[in-house]
């Protein structure tokens, strides 16, 4: 095994130690090239001798058949210290192999990525890998073969563009520079926090940091997660069950008030009653994250994995929706059954949400919601606030609690729109007829759990 780096980033065999019990490296064809690579770069193959004889590693890719945590899988293994992880012809060749392999044997692929982007050595034809690589990754999403990707020390470039940020579940290890422009590249004024993997969880990037010594857990569970034993449609995901003792409402200002009470349960509470545990998914890949949704994938007592969507309670903000909609296209891909919660007093509507694509974003998930091959379940659990709300609402399979409402528009506005005083909000409720009763009676919900 080789040594650890002196500047104390992992190397391949230390990754590979980290997260899997086995691992047997595959690879491909030896690829004939001219001396010095096809630029005839002086001294590149030289440069290549001896990193291979620094690292122990023939390219700056590995990969291979491994057991993560218990659970099979195809593990692809960035070494940093072989030309600084950069891709050539020969890492695109063990790169496309990768892909290939997961969806031939339909185990995930986890891809351990530590790169600085493309090598300059190989020109044009080394940045062309880039396009190898999307086109590989394409045809591993239609097989619905999931990849997961962790983000190492360093993490940027092409490969941060194409393997990492291109994965269905991007993790990354505390502190890990992460970022597409590396460190000798990007504008000296640039805030560095920016290109860090916690800056990239801020910004919506990356679904989790974590520490090396959670990563093969944490891997283990998602690899848990998202195995399925049967290639049939799923199960639905059942009804939660109600966490309020409270009685259906007399009025619809009796359900409005209700639906507001701060001390009624919240997404939080049915999301730790309905999971064992939970693996988020976080941020809309656009440089937003919008803490009042909460998404990811949870495994139930008995085993089954749910994909879910949850509202808590908040206005959702255009990045809420379009994580949502992240998420319920993943469930649809994987074959995961998808829980929603609503409970929103309607989108966010000012200024700026306007300007981030507010409409836009709500229609991507009802766009989602509507292209779903997968059975969704919806409950409503407080407030349902006009479109902002029903866009997350599956069409004949959503019910309600006894504390919640679903309307067109809050009381209040629509006595605004009406020129009604104030005061008349009560019994616009009313005429709304948004009670949880009387959404099951016009067939708007099923029943009331």
């Amino acid at each position: 095994m080789a040594d650890s780096r002196p500047d104390g980033r992992l190397t391949s065999h230390e990754a590979i130690a980290l997260v899997a019990e086995v691992f047997e490296e595959h690879r491909p064809p030896p690829r004939t090239s001219a001396p010095d690579g096809p630029l005839g770069w002086s001294g590149y193959d030289a440069a290549r001798a001896r990193a291979a004889e620094r690292t122990g590693a023939e390219e700056s890719v590995r990969y291979g058949t491994a057991v993560v945590g218990g659970h099979r899988c195809v593990l692809l293994v960035f070494e940093f210290g072989f030309l600084g992880g950069s891709l050539g012809q020969r890492a695109g060749d063990r790169l496309e192999a990768a892909y290939e392999l997961a969806g031939r044997t339909g185990v995930p692929l986890v891809s351990l990525v530590a790169t600085g982007g493309s090598r300059m050595q190989e020109g044009m034809l080394a940045l062309g890998q880039l396009q190898r690589v999307a086109r590989a990754a394409a045809v591993l999403r239609a097989a619905r073969v999931p990849h997961l990707t962790v983000l190492r020390d360093p993490a940027t470039g092409g490969g941060w563009a194409t393997v990492g940020a291109g994965a269905d579940v991007v993790l990354a290890l505390a502190g890990a520079q992460v970022g597409f422009a590396g460190s000798r590249v990007r504008p000296p004024e640039a805030d560095p926090s920016a290109y860090t993997a916690e800056g990239q969880w801020a910004a919506g990037q990356v679904d989790e940091v974590v520490a090396p010594g959670r990563l093969r857990g944490t891997l283990a569970r998602w690899l848990g997660a998202l195995h399925r034993d049967s290639a049939g449609p799923p199960e639905p995901a059942p009804v939660p069950k109600r966490l309020s003792a409270a009685e259906p409402p007399v009025s619809g200002w009796d359900a409005v008030r209700a639906a507001r009470d701060p001390a009624r349960p919240r997404a939080e509470a049915y999301l730790a009653r309905y999971f064992t545990h939970r693996l988020p998914l976080s941020g809309d890949r656009c440089g937003g994250v919008d803490p009042g949704i909460s998404c990811g994938v949870g495994v139930r007592a008995d085993g089954r994995a749910v994909a879910y969507a949850a509202q808590c309670g908040t206005a959702t903000t255009p990045a809420g929706y379009r994580t949502a909609a992240r998420v319920i296209r993943l469930a649809d891909r994987l074959a995961l059954p998808l829980l929603t919660l609503i409970d929103t007093p309607g989108a966010a509507n000012g200024a700026e949400a306007e300007r981030a694509g507010a409409g836009p974003a709500i229609a991507e998930v009802f766009a989602a919601i509507a292209e779903a091959r997968v059975p969704v379940t919806t409950l409503v659990i407080g407030e349902g606030g006009s479109g902002g709300a029903l866009a997350l609402a599956a069409p004949g399979r959503t019910w309600v609690t006894r504390d919640c409402y679903f309307s067109v528009i809050a009381p209040e506005l629509a006595a605004a729109i009406l020129k009604r005083p104030p005061e008349q909000a009560p019994a616009t409720a009313d005429q709304l007829r948004l009670r949880p009763q009387d959404l099951v009676e016009l067939g708007v919900a099923r029943g009331i759990v």
